[in-house]
């Protein structure tokens, strides 16, 4: 089944399509095209939902051709049509919606509607290669990102319960805001990431907020209050001072999330975690898991999608629109900004 996926909820501007096999469940990308209005919201520091979705006027036609020439194929070879119908930036989801819906008409294929926040998880489901092998249910699953930071159970390719989920800053947010105060460029988790190698891991406690609650929420203001009022007590920050505040704010956070994700493992006897989101394409989150899942010898297999992957995409998306192919009536496919993990797909 041949599906092309489009993408286009935020910044990014994703098409890709996927060859999936109804028979073994497999998934093989063939081609994967991204373009990124990354650098125009680097010089406002943040993103401008306005300047977003004129970006992507301007990029989602040619992604789509990119996509089909990189797959060597044609319009009249494809299977479904897959977008992203929200959650996201309104303006930016109707580019995407409106020229999936119009190319679902032209073209006479069907099209299906998905949600962006399953799409991360699904993203675990692309394979690698010959010897891939999916993940196992159940399993939990961790979407983190510079918008989302959600806590799932998935017992089946039907069924994913919402366990908890941040309630403020998502943790991408959160290191993108800190980034600010230290005087990063935008994004700020990147470049956290990149000077926490530098840094004192023990040079100050940031708070990780909730890590000892009784639930799944999490919350990330009060680390970035934390870090703000230790900021004013700081004469001129150099390069060591902001190696350490870096390294100590994605301790604080990579805790949290790692021991959350931990607990609901054991409590719900799954037998896979899945990770999914642009954070999660950090290296020191990654090794985090590992490391905790070695030592406690769980015998658990964790899955992080490649760090193309782990960024808004289309393939994403049309690998969730495969698992759970449910098309729509495209005159009836609407954006939707306010989606979450208790809407469908």
């Amino acid at each position: 089944m041949l599906i092309l996926g489009i993408e286009s909820s935020c910044d990014e501007t994703g098409a890709a399509i996927i060859n999936a096999e109804s028979k073994n469940k497999k998934v093989k990308l063939l081609s994967n095209s991204l373009a990124s209005s990354l650098s125009l919201h680097a010089k406002t520091g943040g993103i401008i939902p306005e300047n977003a979705a004129r970006e992507q006027i301007k990029f989602i036609i040619p992604v789509i051709k990119e996509a089909l020439l990189k797959a060597k194929l044609k319009p009249k070879d494809l299977d479904a049509i897959a977008v992203t119908y929200g959650p996201g930036l309104i303006g930016s989801l109707l580019i995407g919606v409106e020229t999936a819906k119009t190319l679902s008409y032209i073209w006479s294929k069907p099209l299906i509607p998905v949600n962006h926040l399953y799409g991360h998880i699904y993203a675990n489901f692309i394979s690698e290669d010959s010897d891939y092998r999916v993940p196992e249910f159940p399993a939990v699953g961790l979407v983190v990102s510079g918008g989302h930071t959600d806590l799932v159970l998935m017992k089946n390719q039907n069924s994913i319960k919402w366990l908890g989920g941040t309630r403020d800053d998502a943790a991408g947010e959160a290191m993108d805001k800190i980034g600010r105060l230290l005087g990063l460029p935008y994004p700020g988790g990147p470049f956290i990431e990149k000077a926490a190698l530098k840094g004192n891991l023990k040079k100050y406690k940031f708070p990780s907020p909730l890590i000892n609650s009784k639930d799944y929420d999490f919350s990330f203001s009060g680390l970035k209050t934390a870090v703000y009022r230790e900021i004013q007590t700081i004469e001129s920050l150099d390069s060591s001072i902001i190696s350490d505040i870096s390294a100590c704010v994605q301790k604080a956070v990579i805790d949290v999330l790692v021991k959350k994700t931990i607990i609901a493992f054991r409590e719900y006897g799954a037998k896979s975690i899945l990770l999914g989101g642009g954070v999660a394409a950090n290296n020191s989150l990654r090794e985090t898991f590992n490391f905790k899942l070695s030592t406690l010898n769980l015998g658990v297999k964790l899955f992080v999608p490649t760090k193309s992957l782990c960024t808004d995409n289309g393939a994403m998306i049309a690998t969730a629109a495969f698992y759970n192919n449910s098309s729509s009536d495209f005159r009836k496919v609407e954006a939707n900004p306010n989606l979450y993990f208790d809407t469908a797909l």
